[in-house]
């Protein structure tokens, strides 16, 4: 790109941040540094805040250099361009250890002139949508010069703030049906989480690894967000959807984990193998996006539940998994390479499924060697215990706003 060109985009840009809505505050801000020599990775779905998030970070900072790559006017930035952005930052805005650049991903091998910010020792932010693609050029090129962050959806808490109201069980079950995508819920209509999806699917999976077939991972994808909370495996979504090859089905659903549509999660096995081979459960990056493009989803308050405790322990936890021998228990988490919880999420506990919920987390307690298990309900509060084992029954919005989340 011509040096004029760049200049245009950078003030233009630049003008536009100065009417920008920083929105609400997001928890992990406070928590996070930007570290000289270390790039920041900001990743997350599309239309999470993660550029929102950015510029929060952008505010604490008297002076930075930033460039957004997700609009038609970057199309043609090459790698080399790099250094006229840099001219152009220079001489409009003076000399700052500080970069911010949002959706780099959009540049092929953008990663080279990172590594030599970092080399540098500059202070690096940068955003991407596609969590396989940031994680194979980091790799590659960055090995031991970044962290990683993600934004997900508002958080309960974050929703809470948005909306200005207090924990409950009634504005939890607001939260349970909206999900938290900020801009949906602050417009309100359904359509955006139904654009958002066609939008992921079409830019970030089809165009990006060059599929014929965009109905059939549409279809998938609906089927999935449908299916929240239950087992499937690469061979039944090869027959149901009379795909070539089970890797087929291994390909698809990674594309729609690499855009964070949605969650796979191993059944725990101590052997690798056999965690594997296992079926494994799928959960949705948010409940709103799939009750708005699924029939059934909003129709099960079980599996709404169970989608919003396993986004409150993903957020904490990269490690989660579910168990299954004689019983099941939804969630165990891993902390230090070790087991650290066991979590049953139920919505209502009753005379009928008292015994399931109990005797699925005693096992896992008594698998783990753990003492104390928890059972999330929408808004019941006991304490039971069976075979020496404490099982804590809380409700998710107090589980939510608790300091540990625990």
């Amino acid at each position: 790109m011509l040096k004029e060109e760049l200049r245009q985009i950078v003030l233009q840009q630049s003008e536009q941040l100065s009417s920008f809505n920083y929105g609400t505050e997001r928890a992990s801000l406070k928590e996070t540094d930007i570290l000289p020599g270390i790039a920041l990775i900001v990743s997350g779905p599309r239309r999470s805040g993660k550029s929102t998030f950015l510029q929060q970070l952008r505010k604490r900072i008297p002076n930075s250099h930033y460039f957004n790559f997700d609009e038609p006017k970057t199309a043609g930035f090459e790698v080399e361009d790099f250094e006229r952005l840099e001219e152009v930052f220079s001489e409009e805005f003076g000399k700052s250890d500080y970069y911010f650049f949002d959706e780099i991903q959009n540049v092929n091998k953008w990663e080279l002139y990172i590594r030599k910010l970092s080399d540098a020792k500059k202070k690096v932010v940068i955003t991407g949508s596609n969590a396989s693609l940031l994680s194979r050029e980091l790799g590659t090129r960055l090995t031991g010069r970044h962290l990683r962050q993600n934004i997900f959806p508002f958080s309960f808490e974050e929703f809470l703030a948005l909306e200005k109201k207090t924990p409950s069980a009634s504005t939890f079950g607001e939260y349970l049906e909206k999900g938290g995508f900020p801009e949906y819920l602050t417009l309100k209509k359904t359509s955006l989480l139904q654009e958002m999806l066609n939008n992921v699917l079409a830019r970030d999976i089809v165009v990006r690894h060059e599929l014929r077939e965009s109905e059939t991972i549409k279809e998938m994808t609906v089927y999935l967000l449908s299916n929240v909370g239950k087992e499937f495996s690469y061979n039944s979504l090869k027959k149901t959807f009379e795909l070539g090859s089970v890797n087929t089905a291994i390909a698809f659903v990674s594309y729609l984990e690499d855009s964070y549509l949605i969650f796979t999660v191993k059944r725990f096995d101590y052997s690798l193998k056999k965690r594997i081979v296992a079926p494994k459960k799928v959960y949705s990056i948010d409940n709103g996006l799939a009750s708005a493009n699924t029939a059934s989803f909003s129709k099960d308050k079980g599996r709404m539940l169970e989608n919003a405790v396993f986004l409150h322990l993903r957020r904490k936890n990269e490690q989660v998994f579910y168990f299954k021998e004689k019983g099941e228990c939804d969630f165990v988490f891993k902390e230090k390479e070790k087991i650290a919880g066991a979590i049953q999420a139920c919505y209502s506990l009753t005379q009928d499924n008292l015994k399931r919920e109990v005797s699925g987390l005693v096992e896992a307690l008594k698998k783990f060697k753990l003492k104390k298990g928890l059972i999330i309900t929408y808004n019941q509060e006991d304490r039971l215990e069976e075979e020496g084992k404490e099982m804590i029954v809380k409700p998710a919005w107090k589980w939510m706003t608790e300091k540990q989340g625990s």
